[in-house]
Order: C-alpha cells, then sequence, then structure tokens
C-alpha cells in the first residue's frame, strides 16, 4: 500500500510531504519529500541523530530504540534510520545540529613555496600550444581533426593526440570561430618524449604565455575537504579553501559511510555529496581570482582509501571486511566529466596512490611533503585523525600501520564536544588547588562545547590536579562543586550553564573519558607497535613528524601527559599542518614528485594491526593516564610529583 507522509521542519515551519509504501523507512520518506536529516552514523542507529518526532496515533515499527528511552517513544520520538512506514503519518523534524561553516582564507597561501626549480615548459606534463592553421578550400578539404593533428606535429612536435568524442564535437566551431588561431591544452603524462599527447581543451586565440593557466590540489578528509587554486605557469597557489565534507551527514567515519554506499542508492549519494563539496570549493576559490571552475585542466587529489572509493563510485565494502583489501591502490587517470567535476570537461583527474585499505593517498602524499623518504635520520610520521595513519622510516627502509582511533578527537562520541569552529573550548587549564578552570573560546564568546585540542589540554589537566585518577575515574570526594555524579556516572563541570551560549552545563563524562582513552591508547599502540615490529626503539627516533590540520593545535605537552604522543625532547617534534594536500600541490606541479609519491607507495610496507596480537596488549596497555608504565613518561611522572 502507499502512505502519505507529512513533515512538519521545525527550523523554518515549512512541511514536505511524500508517498511511499508500506515497509519504508522514515530516512527513505524523508529523503523523497526533499529534507534532509543528519546520519552521522551511516543509518545504523547508533548515534541518534536522525531522531523525528510521529504524531498520535501514527503507525511506525521502530527496528531500533537503542538511543531511545521510554519516555522518548512515549512521547512519539523515533530514528528515521530504524523506523518503518505502516500508515499515513504526521512528522516533526526537529532542529538539526548544524555544521558551521569553517572559516576559509588564503592567509596562507602566499605562504607556500614553489619548489626550487620548477619551471612550467620541463616540470610540468600539462602543455600550453598557440596554434596558426591553415583554414581549408577547395584545393584542400582536409578534415578538421587531422589538420588540427598536422599543426600540432608540425609546431609543438605532438606526434599522436587522442581526443575524447565529446571535445571532437566542439573543433570545428573552436577553429571556425577562432579564424583558426587556437590555444590547444593537452596532457602529456602518457610520454611526452614518445610525441604522445591528450587534447584537454582547444580555446580560440593564442592569448599570452603569461597568462595563468588553472589546476587544483585537493584533499577528501573524512571530516574536511580541502582545495588549493594553483597556476600551473607560476606554479604559485593563488587561493586556499576548505569545507566539512559532506558526506558527513551520512557517516562520521569511514566505515559508517562505507556501510551507507552499501545501501541501495548509497554510492551514488556518497559520490554526489563529496563532488558537490568540491565544486563549491573550486568555485568559490575560482571567484577569488576573476576564474572560472571550466577552466580547471588538471587536478591532484588525495584521500584516505575509502574517500577515492567513495570519489570514484568504486564499491568499498571490501576495505571493512576481513582481510580488508581495496578495489585499487593505484587509481589510473580519469577526467572530470567521469567524476561528475565541474572543471574543463576533459581536465586530467589524478587520484594518488595509497598502499592499504587504511594507508591512502593522503599518507603517500603526506610523506612525499614532508621528505621521509628522503631523511636519513630514523623519522616517525603521524597524522592524527579518526584513522592514527603512522609511518615509521627514512629513505631506505619505510614501514607502515593504522588504528582505527575514531573521532572523539574531532568532538564525535563526547557529550559537549564539536569541531574546532567558533564557540568551541580549544584550551583549558584546572587550579589543582581549587579545581577551577579557565578556558580559552575560539572566537572569545561564550563557550558551545569543546574541541579536539580543547579535550586534550583538559584530560591532561584533570589529570593532573587530581580530579581523575590513571584509569579515567572521578574522584567524587574532591571538596568542590564542579566534580557530581551524572546520569552517565563521574563527571566535571568545566563551564556552568549561566556562562554557555546555550544555557546548559559543559561537562566531561566518564563515558567521555573513556571514549577519549581509547583514542589516545588506540594511536598510541599504533607506532609502540610498529617500533617493536622493526626492532626500533622510540627513543631512537630522531624526529616525529606531526601531520593534519589537526595537528597543528595540539599542545605538545599536554598530548604527552596524557600519552597520546610518547615523551621525548620537545625539538625532535615538527608540526607541519596539512601534509596531505601539500603532497598533492608537489605532485600536481612536478612529473618526477609525482613519479617519487608512487614509488613511495611501492616502498612503504604496510602491517596489518588487527593480525597482530601485541597491538591488543599494547592498546590495553594505553588504557590509563598517561600508560600503565610510567616509565615511559619520566616528565609526566616528574610533574605528578610537583602536584
Amino acid at each position: 500500500m502507499e502512505h502519505t507522509v507529512t513533515f512538519q521542519i521545525a527550523e523554518t515551519g515549512a512541511t514536505a510531504t511524500a508517498k511511499v509504501s508500506t515497509g519504508s523507512l522514515l530516512v527513505e520518506a524523508l529523503h523523497a519529500a526533499g529534507v534532509e536529516i543528519g546520519q552521522p552514523c551511516g543509518g545504523q542507529g547508533r548515534c541518534g541523530r536522525c531522531i523525528v518526532q510521529v504524531a498520535a496515533g501514527g503507525k511506525v515499527r521502530r527496528r531500533s530504540s537503542l538511543r531511545l528511552s521510554q519516555e522518548d517513544i512515549a512521547q512519539g520520538y523515533a530514528l528515521a534510520c530504524q523506523s518503518v512506514v505502516e500508515g499515513d503519518l504526521q512528522i516533526t523534524v526537529p532542529l538539526q545540529e548544524k555544521i558551521e561553516r569553517r572559516l576559509t582564507t588564503d592567509r596562507v597561501a602566499a605562504e607556500v613555496r614553489v619548489p626550487d626549480g620548477y619551471g612550467f615548459t620541463w616540470s610540468q606534463t600539462i602543455r600550453r600550444v598557440s596554434l596558426s592553421l591553415n583554414p581549408p578550400s577547395m584545393a584542400d578539404q582536409t578534415d578538421d581533426w587531422s589538420r588540427l593533428q598536422t599543426a600540432l606535429r608540425a609546431q609543438a612536435n605532438i606526434e599522436q593526440v587522442n581526443c575524447s568524442i565529446a571535445l571532437l564535437r566542439r573543433i570545428g566551431s573552436v577553429l571556425r570561430e577562432s579564424d583558426w588561431n587556437v590555444t590547444a591544452i593537452l596532457d602529456t603524462t602518457s610520454g611526452e618524449a614518445a610525441g604522445l599527447a591528450r587534447l584537454i581543451d582547444l580555446r580560440p586565440g593564442s592569448g599570452s604565455e603569461e597568462d595563468p593557466l588553472w589546476s587544483v590540489a585537493v584533499d577528501i578528509g573524512t571530516t574536511t575537504v580541502t582545495v588549493w587554486l594553483v597556476d600551473l605557469i607560476s606554479g604559485q597557489v593563488k587561493a586556499q579553501v576548505a569545507e566539512y565534507n559532506g558526506q558527513i551527514a551520512r557517516g562520521e567515519d569511514v566505515v559508517s559511510r562505507i556501510i551507507y554506499a552499501s545501501k541501495n542508492g548509497g554510492a551514488d549519494e556518497m559520490q554526489g555529496l563529496v563532488v558537490n563539496t568540491i565544486n563549491a570549493l573550486v568555485e568559490l576559490a575560482c571567484k577569488r581570482v576573476k576564474a572560472k571552475p571550466e577552466q580547471v585542466v588538471k587536478a591532484t587529489v588525495v584521500g584516505n582509501s575509502t574517500m577515492i572509493h567513495l570519489l570514484l563510485k568504486i564499491p568499498a565494502a571490501s576495505i571493512r571486511l576481513s582481510p580488508f583489501v581495496t578495489a585499487v591502490n593505484h587509481p589510473p587517470l580519469t577526467t572530470a566529466r567521469e567524476v561528475g567535476l565541474d572543471f574543463c570537461p576533459e581536465a586530467t583527474v589524478d587520484c594518488l596512490p595509497g598502499v592499504a585499505s587504511y594507508v591512502g593517498a593522503d599518507i603517500t602524499a603526506g610523506v612525499l611533503s614532508s621528505g621521509v623518504d628522503l631523511t636519513g635520520d630514523v623519522t616517525l610520521f603521524l597524522d592524527v585523525g579518526t584513522n592514527g595513519e603512522t609511518v615509521l622510516g627514512n629513505r631506505d627502509w619505510m614501514v607502515t600501520c593504522a588504528c582505527s582511533a575514531g573521532p572523539a578527537f574531532e568532538g564525535a562520541g563526547v557529550a559537549n564536544g564539536m569541531r574546532a569552529t567558533e564557540g568551541a573550548i580549544e584550551e583549558v587549564w584546572v587550579n589543582s588547588g581549587t579545581y577551577e578552570p579557565t578556558y580559552r573560546v575560539i572566537g572569545a564568546g561564550k563557550p558551545k562545547g569543546i574541541c579536539g585540542s580543547g579535550l586534550i589540554s583538559l584530560l591532561a589537566e584533570l589529570f593532573l590536579s587530581g580530579v581523575l585518577d590513571k584509569a579515567g575515574n572521578v574522584n567524587l570526594t574532591l571538596k568542590t562543586k564542579r566534580v557530581r555524579q551524572g546520569e552517565h556516572g563521574g563527571e566535571y563541570v568545566v563551564a556552568w550553564g549561566a556562562e554557555t551560549e546555550h544555557g546548559k552545563d559543559i561537562v566531561i563524562t566518564r563515558v567521555d573519558v573513556d571514549n577519549l582513552l581509547r583514542a589516545k591508547a588506540a594511536i598510541y599502540a599504533g607506532f609502540t607497535v610498529l617500533a617493536d615490529q622493526v626492532g626500533v626503539s622510540l627513543a631512537d627516533v630522531g624526529k616525529m613528524l606531526i601531520g593534519g590540520s589537526f595537528g597543528k593545535y595540539i599542545n605538545v605537552e599536554k598530548a604527552v601527559q596524557i600519552g597520546l604522543l610518547p615523551d621525548m625532547p620537545w625539538e625532535r617534534f615538527e608540526f607541519l599542518g596539512n601534509t596531505a594536500v601539500r603532497g598533492a600541490y608537489y605532485a600536481l606541479l612536478d612529473w618526477q614528485a609525482r613519479q617519487r609519491v608512487a614509488e613511495i607507495a611501492r616502498r612503504m610496507t604496510y602491517i596489518e594491526l588487527s593480525a597482530d596480537n601485541t597491538f591488543y596488549d599494547a592498546f590495553m596497555s594505553a588504557l590509563f593516564l598517561p600508560h600503565t608504565d610510567m616509565g615511559r613518561f619520566p616528565t609526566v611522572e616528574a610533574a605528578l610529583r610537583k602536584t
């Protein structure tokens, strides 16, 4: 039977209607009605974010009520991803959690240094050639395509050129409209030395040799997508923009997204969400330099293996299933048209190579930009994020692994956690005598929650001040109102409701602490097991490089105090920011750098931690503040003696 489902959207007061058959999920009805609702867990019923309210008498069957109390159910609340339509319905869609727009800035664009020795004519696979063709006549009836090929051979030494049918359809009109004076944009990746090329675009007129030739370096992060707009002629980064990955609405972690993409229509939707994010960013970047997205002729793309699979709409189910194998680690070149990007339709899209299911192109690009593969010192490269990827080695050898840290340090799984946007508490200090906190808020306004750097700082301060013990238990005997028994055990109040933006207390609970301890334990265990596998002591590591946009906000001292980072001299730590997009930029500019990143991927030995029993032991040992073995953290032990 067919049923009518009417939605009342609380945020706007508008209504929307859909007709669906018996047995459809409420979330399917929402999509049919064009109503957006967040599903950070990928529709598994774990997060409770897609909650809606069913009017009295509405016929729905709740397949799961994991995140609902009996009181919630009595009031008609249901999870849209877990509730089946069995009759006509009136549904209220509550206010949705907003993902605030990340600030986009060119503040550091001018600081990106063009690699030494860069030159468009010898570093680039893209060529821009001005051509002057003899027009056809009764005496010369050569077809347009052959005429263009002849000009390329004679004027640019291009012996063989390929062209798509879509572009071939335009060639005749471009040649005639430009009076047979044109500019050809070619990609010689297939072998310039052999005179082989692919025609990307044919533009009227000859233009100036100084005119920009636009390209982009793209980092598809699980949380954030970053785009650098680059002029290939000068090699300069002209604009930098970033925005939250639109896929967040369908899963905050890669496993949730893989599960969602495996459902009917999920793969198309997931690709559309990330493609739309990239297109919007490129449009924004182009506006800043008065260019158009259709002028972009080349893109290098990095991301973890799941992000690349979802972008290319390649089935990713095998990534999360034993034996954890990707469909492809080295994707072939493709075009903007094939992917759905709003660039020049034949623009080259080069997804850089990854290593394994959980060590993708973001890490190989990070190794490229950080120079781990060129150094003689033993170096530990760590990308602090959802997957916690680690590379250990130097120019002679490299091993790598990934551990599922989860999104706790990005605010997910924490009661008052949030991303690093305006209103987030980013650093905390706790008085060891009064247990009173002092905090700093992004934007200097009233706090709304706590972001990752704030959580690390808070955890360290609560431990050193005695509010938390080594196991993460809250000391409820302290003489302060800041500690109290909450719904989920002991908790500490960071900000009272009167101080906050929303009027509610901002707290950290025992459950929050457990989630954070698991995240930091996974990361620490990952690189310690990696070092043990190759017989290297962490004391022998000459430098620890920390990548990822989150990494640059970490307070080293606090990260060591909770056992997230090893206890080593501070001068050995180096925070590099987004090494993934920088590596994509290097590979975008220089064909030799592109070859180097492929060699990096081939050289790296991947260690699957789930197949290693020692990882579990190391993980369990690291589930304490800072660790069960205090001998590993002498500076923390000394700090505890002083408090």
